[in-house]
């Protein structure tokens, strides 16, 4: 091993940090070793920040971190830490606002100098190796930077000042407004909403087009409330445009991070957990409302590929899979007109390169064809003379065989770490899935990961953030209690085992003593055990993922019905307050808060049922299965479905007086706290719920 090309990364578990431990780069992980060396020596700290699967992450360490004279001159002039965003999304927080502070937009790879104090200064995303097209190549701010800190130090602790005091700013929201106690908030926002629908190619704006699952979800509640199909069009466009395109493998199954054109055609090729977690959420809901059986396979397929590529033996989920394989976007993912007809005949050949337009000039770079569905089956069946269903038939087969040979490709780098948030996400999309597809594989799974996550990452009833090769570590962040209680809620509602229900309940309660802001109202994203930062943030608006102040709030709403307990709701409505002016100055910033409100506002049907026990491993009896068909298989947004255990392990107000009547599988709907006379019917049940 050559010692003059290792750095300390190379002990540690992220592998985006891995993959720079051969650097020559001095390289620290983020921690008390670099700081303190930054202010023994009086060295400004280079904080580089990103991810394995981000493109631009690889081309600026190519380019820069693997240059040795680049590289020299960050050692001589920087305390260097390399961070990755996954593992340390405070960090990301904190100092991706400082670069918007500074008049940039933020992204990855981020760039960020720090006084030794962790004060930031001055900071960017990528910069080139040398001066290219406005941009000023990465030795020149290196030199620059540390003249000015060496020179100007003045200067540089008054910029260090007036950022801290815009950090400081962010989190300062005062009392913004009240929330009415109408539903009026809501429809104004899915009005906002449709008015940025892009009506010929779904979703919403322009290119770069991103699913924003979350915004789809609250068109879809708004239709369920009116009725008017209307609000139900833009969601099911854009969801059959975005399964029809590049962005959804269509060999493979699974989406894509985004699409860089308007089409959904051309995709930024990594896949990241948390995107086929909520789009296989919207697509099963979507399905409930619709019966379409498009909405139901491409949810079956993603939540496929993710079981088939992205779970570990033990069942935790993997974050992401590179956009990049041999060095190249998409390698793995595009086709030449040579390969298909090579892999499924002359014939099947012909049908497929016409359906899923694999041309000899191609649709991405190389001469290489994405795969998207170019002309609807029937024209395709006209045109040839034969019936649509040997169409399907042939189309489908080619893809399986398509889907065998590629399976022989060099596959796209795997970041194997296993963070609770994002599998708190999957766990809840699998237990929809068990629910709406009868498939009693995801509810397995969905029980997997949940076992794993409560056996390995959390830990004096305190959450760990992520875990890999054996090793837990870094305190969980409210995003972790929050999307891993949404989760097991959302699996108690599957299975009506107590143990989910009762973690969820302790988890919640600890979150609110960990991040709670006594003073202010609202969860800060770090807790009171959590490192002191230059800043304690508060996430408020949803990005690529529902901010966890979202999702801690919807959880809380969904528990005071559930238990009874008031200060869930009155911690829930301080924050709606909090954010009413936010939520309707900007509804695509608070989509999921704004889902969390439509349920806080209309009273959600609780059905209690009485007689069911935990489902076997091959599903719930069939009497069981009739009254939960008429459950699941309706869109019921608003709605809780809990279940009165036969043993006292779990005692609810809820629960007091339910009984199972003439030892069948009996049902209460209940609103307000008020239940219905006891239905034992499934079909007088459906009738209820529809009314």
């Amino acid at each position: 091993m050559d010692i003059k090309h290792t750095n300390r990364l190379l002990h540690e578990t992220s592998p985006y940090l891995l993959q720079h431990s051969r650097n020559p780069v001095d390289w620290y992980p983020w921690g008390e070793e670099a700081l303190k060396r930054a202010k023994q020596e009086d060295k400004p700290i280079l904080l580089s920040i990103g991810y394995s699967a981000c493109h631009w992450c690889h081309v600026m360490e190519h380019e820069s971190f693997e240059n040795e004279s680049i590289a020299r001159v960050m050692n001589e002039n920087f305390v260097c830490i390399k961070v990755d965003r996954e593992e340390r999304p405070d960090l990301d927080h904190i100092y991706q606002r400082v670069v918007q502070i500074l008049g940039g937009q933020g992204g990855w790879p981020l760039t960020v100098f720090l006084t030794p104090d962790q004060e930031p200064f001055w900071g960017g995303t990528y910069f080139p190796p040398e001066d290219s097209r406005g941009r000023p190549g990465f030795p020149r701010v290196l030199r620059a930077i540390a003249d000015h800190y060496r020179k100007e130090r003045s200067k540089v602790l008054r910029t260090a000042t007036e950022i801290k005091s815009a950090l400081d700013r962010v989190g300062d929201l005062g009392v913004t407004g009240q929330v009415k106690g109408d539903l009026s908030l809501v429809s104004k926002a899915a009005e906002k909403l449709m008015a940025g629908y892009e009506p010929v190619h779904g979703g919403f704006g322009t290119q770069p087009k991103f699913p924003n699952a979350k915004s789809l979800e609250l068109l879809l509640r708004h239709y369920a409330r009116t009725g008017d199909s209307a609000w139900l069009k833009p969601v099911t466009h854009t969801l059959r445009c975005m399964a029809e395109g590049g962005i959804y493998d269509q060999v493979g199954g699974g989406f894509h991070r985004y699409s860089v054109d308007d089409r959904w055609l051309v995709p930024h090729f990594e896949k990241m957990l948390y995107d086929n977690a909520f789009l296989s959420k919207i697509l099963l809901e979507t399905y409930q409302a619709t019966s379409d059986q498009l909405f139901a396979r491409i949810a079956r397929e993603t939540l496929d590929y993710v079981l088939r590529e992205m779970t570990h033996p033990e069942g935790g989920f993997y974050s992401t899979q590179d956009a990049d394989s041999e060095g190249e976007e998409g390698k793995f993912f595009v086709w030449t007109p040579g390969e298909v007809f090579e892999v499924v005949g002359d014939r099947a050949g012909a049908f497929l390169c016409d359906y899923c337009d694999v041309t000899g000039r191609g649709n991405f770079e190389h001469g290489k064809s994405i795969l998207h569905v170019n002309r609807p089956v029937r024209d395709l069946a006209f045109e040839r003379e034969v019936s649509e269903e040997e169409v399907k038939a042939i189309i489908a087969e080619s893809k399986r065989k398509l889907f065998e040979t590629r399976e022989g490709r060099i596959k796209p780098f795997r970041d194997e770490k296993i963070l609770t948030d994002w599998n708190g996400m999957m766990i809840s999309s699998l237990a929809l899935a068990a629910q709406v597809l009868k498939d009693e594989g995801y509810r397995s799974a969905a029980r997997a990961a949940a076992d794993f996550l409560l056996g390995h990452l959390c830990q004096g009833g305190l959450l760990l953030h992520t875990w890999k090769e054996g090793q837990s570590k870094l305190n969980g962040y409210l995003d972790d209690y929050a999307f891993l209680t949404q989760g097991l809620l959302d699996l108690y509602e599957t299975t009506f085992d107590a143990t989910y229900l009762t973690s969820a309940i302790r988890l919640t309660d600890t979150m609110v003593s960990e991040f709670w802001d006594t003073e202010e109202g609202g969860f800060f994203f770090t807790g009171l055990r959590h490192e002191k930062l230059v800043h304690r943030p508060k996430q408020l608006y949803d990005h690529s993922t529902p901010s966890g102040q979202s999702v801690a709030v919807f959880n809380l709403v969904r528990l005071y019905w559930l238990t009874g307990k008031e200060d869930y709701r009155d911690k829930a409505e301080k924050v709606f307050d909090l954010l009413a002016d936010s939520m309707e100055q900007n509804p695509f910033g608070f989509t999921n808060l704004l889902c969390a409100l439509d349920f806080h506002l209309s009273p959600p049907a609780t059905i209690v049922l009485a007689g069911f026990a935990s489902p076997a491993k091959d599903g719930f009896p069939p009497a069981e299965e009739n009254m939960l068909a008429q459950i699941h298989s309706r869109y019921v947004p608003n709605k809780l479905v809990a279940a009165v255990p036969s043993g006292n392990d779990l005692s609810l107000p809820l629960f007091a007086g339910k009984t199972s009547v003439g030892g069948k599988p009996t049902a209460y709907l209940c609103r307000n706290f008020t239940c219905t006379s006891p239905v034992t019917d499934p079909e007088e049940l459906g009738r209820e719920l529809d009314r």
